[in-house]
């Protein structure tokens, strides 16, 4: 992977039906320098496909072809299958235009993803650096996005976000694709409030996780956006439906979660960590073994109760063995939460 901040003469050179989607990601201040930082730039190119016969696949893929549809609902369906419905460009090298330069951000794969690390000489002025696609001279078009400044020191909230944030059921396969495909994001009630409590009071950073497929995340961006929740980066899983089931699109949380949390942690030593999820899945195991492995980091676990089962059932005491009591707690509703400030 390489580092740079000089500029170069370059573009990037896109069809006039291919798109580029930027993920918010993370900069950090290189060890020394008072204004130099390291920003992630990751990002997917695509072009949409125009063939109506591959909503219908999209749908019975999904074990939906038989559900009858208000008109909202196919709607909001047409909304969230055209990301998965696109044909991914690969080979397409990206620059990004930044504080008056042009950066490589990477060329990207099969799947049409890439990514690069660059370097930016940036004086802080806010908790964000922008930066957008370089396109050929004279073209209106905008593919934008921001990496968050996150100084060595601090406190961070690793957050999931299925039924930790918003309502999706992935305890029930029926409720869970009529949540995802079908319906209005819809918001676990107080959470953006305790959030942005968290925000103000701590001046935490927020990196919201998901084994959720990244065909979504411009529609969880805008409902974390929408319904005040702080906004943070986002980590969501690689997905390409025509390569395997659409029934591994939330599978495997256990294999994929620790894997985004653990370079996040041994990035950033020095800062404090909140993980925040819910009992429907695996989360209390995740976290609590992440934990006992970096104890000095961890400073609470909080997990929203969706599965009736109390804080000393055989499950929690079996999960959160060797982690400090103090440090995780079992919630229905997050008025019942309270982190001191350290």
């Amino acid at each position: 992977m390489s580092f740079t901040c000089a500029g170069f003469a370059q573009e990037t050179k896109l069809k006039t039906d291919e798109r580029i989607v930027f993920y918010a990601s993370v900069a950090q201040r290189v060890p020394g320098e008072t204004n130099l930082w390291r920003a992630e730039v990751r990002g997917c190119v695509f072009e949409p496909q125009k063939r109506r016969l591959t909503f219908g696949l999209l749908r019975e893929a999904l074990d939906l072809k038989n559900v009858e549809m208000t008109a909202a609902e196919v709607k909001v369906f047409n909304e969230r299958a055209r990301p998965f419905l696109v044909d991914h460009e690969r080979g397409k090298r990206i620059f990004v235009r930044c504080g008056g330069k042009i950066y490589p951000a990477g060329k990207s794969g099969a799947g049409g993803q890439f990514s690069n690390q660059i370097l930016l000489r940036e004086e802080r002025r806010g908790e964000s650096i922008q930066f957008a696609a370089w396109l050929w001279p004279g073209s209106t078009r905008t593919f934008a996005s921001e990496a968050f400044l996150l100084e060595e020191e601090g406190l961070s909230v690793i957050s999931d976000i299925d039924d930790t944030v918003k309502i999706t059921e992935v305890r029930d396969r029926h409720a869970m694709l009529r949540n995802t495909f079908l319906r209005e994001f819809q918001p676990v009630p107080g959470m953006a409030d305790f959030y942005q409590t968290l925000a103000r009071s701590n001046g935490a950073a927020f990196h919201y996780i998901s084994a959720s497929p990244w065909q979504l995340y411009e529609p969880l961006a805008a409902f974390v956006a929408s319904n005040g929740f702080p906004s943070g980066t986002f980590a969501l899983k690689e997905f390409r439906w025509k390569d395997r089931s659409f029934f591994s699109l939330f599978a495997n949380p256990e294999k994929y979660k620790p894997g985004v949390i653990e370079p996040l942690l041994k990035r950033f030593p020095k800062r404090k960590f909140i993980l925040i999820g819910d009992s429907g899945e695996r989360d209390p195991e995740i976290y609590a073994t992440l934990a006992r492995k970096y104890p000095k980091q961890i400073g609470w676990i909080f997990i929203r109760d969706v599965t009736n089962e109390p804080a000393d059932s055989a499950r929690y005491t079996r999960a959160f063995r060797e982690v400090p009591a103090g440090r995780w707690q079992i919630f229905r509703a997050p008025g019942e939460l309270k982190v001191a400030s350290e």
